[in-house]
């Protein structure tokens, strides 16, 4: 195992602890404050707790070599993780915005907003704060889109818990002016606001979840390797570029066109120069080149599909290999 996958797996487990610490102290304080605000928090942490497990285990999956029967390697188990950490997410948001309905309109619940109330929150913030910058520093890093999600779900649980903040300081405000009253149900609403703030980076985390399976190519990422290869000597023109994610790596395909009179060797050579420059623009880069003769007109990767746009018309109009139309 290399040094960054050891580096991935330890930052993993490091935010699987932290969850545990973080779902037990809310947990615990919630219960005995009766805040629906904490107990949502301590719902959302059990939740961030089962995603990093998940994660944890994805990212130690997705750093095995390719095998027989994963060619690309095991890179999506990635993606597959941060889609199990969206419906997780949507399904804290469901049950949080239930409670907070029936306690807003049904069973108003009292609520102690004692100071370890307050506490609990402050060191959640604290700990949420240094986690998700370790997370954030990792991902980038390595380009794992599970540690990424891991850390955007904490990056989120500092805000939410400044909301809850919120909530018990309207409670203690109508502890202490009794013409306030009102602000007793301050907890539910803040218990919405962390609902809303979790509904939003569900969709947001989703949707580049979605996108990752359905192998979307990263915006820009093929116009950049044309304009790359297409810098180089020698080459005339690069077309069919494709470009795969997979987890933290991307899988490159390139077609080039040469002349065809280029010895054997230097086109071996030439190939060899194509890799690398791709691979130093883009890191965790797999890449495949393909060479093509050319005439000596060069051509441009916009004539080329142009051309390719002209076959297409030919075949659908009948045209086959070896006749020619009346």
């Amino acid at each position: 195992m290399g040094t960054a996958e050891k580096e991935k797996q330890s930052v993993a487990l490091s935010s699987v602890l932290a969850a545990v610490f973080l779902t037990g102290l809310k947990l615990a304080v919630g219960v005995a404050s009766g805040s629906l605000g904490i107990l949502a928090e301590a719902a959302h942490s059990g939740l961030d707790l089962g995603a990093a497990l998940i994660t944890y285990f994805a990212v130690r999956i997705s750093g095995k070599p390719a095998d027989r029967n994963h060619l690309y390697g095991h890179g999506k188990v990635e993606n597959l993780s941060a889609l199990f950490e969206t419906i997780l997410l949507l399904v804290t948001c469901i049950w949080i915005i239930h409670e907070a309905y029936d306690r807003l309109m049904v069973k108003p619940v009292k609520v102690e907003a004692s100071i370890w109330a307050f506490a609990v929150m402050a060191i959640s913030i604290v700990v949420d704060i240094s986690r998700s910058r370790m997370l954030y520093r990792a991902a980038h890093k390595h380009n794992s889109q599970a540690l990424e999600a891991d850390a955007l779900h904490f990056r989120t649980d500092i805000w939410s818990s400044a909301v809850v903040i919120f909530g018990l300081f309207g409670v203690k405000m109508a502890e202490w002016f009794p013409a306030l009253d009102f602000f007793q149900r301050a907890d539910a609403l803040a218990a919405l606001g962390v609902a809303m703030i979790v509904v939003h980076v569900s969709v947001k985390l989703g949707m580049r979840t979605i996108e990752g399976l359905l192998d979307v190519a990263p915006a820009g990422m093929a116009e950049k390797i044309r304009s790359l290869v297409e810098s180089m000597n020698d080459v005339k023109d690069c077309h069919a570029v494709r470009v795969r994610p997979s987890g933290p790596h991307l899988f490159i395909d390139v077609h080039v066109s040469l002349d065809e009179k280029m010895p054997l060797k230097q086109v071996h050579e030439l190939m060899d120069q194509v890799e690398e420059i791709v691979m130093k623009a883009i890191p965790n880069a797999d890449v495949t080149v393909h060479p093509e003769p050319s005439d000596d007109r060069p051509q441009t990767g916009a004539s080329t599909e142009n051309q390719r746009g002209l076959n297409e018309t030919k075949a659908q109009s009948g045209s086959t290999p070896g006749t020619e139309s009346p």
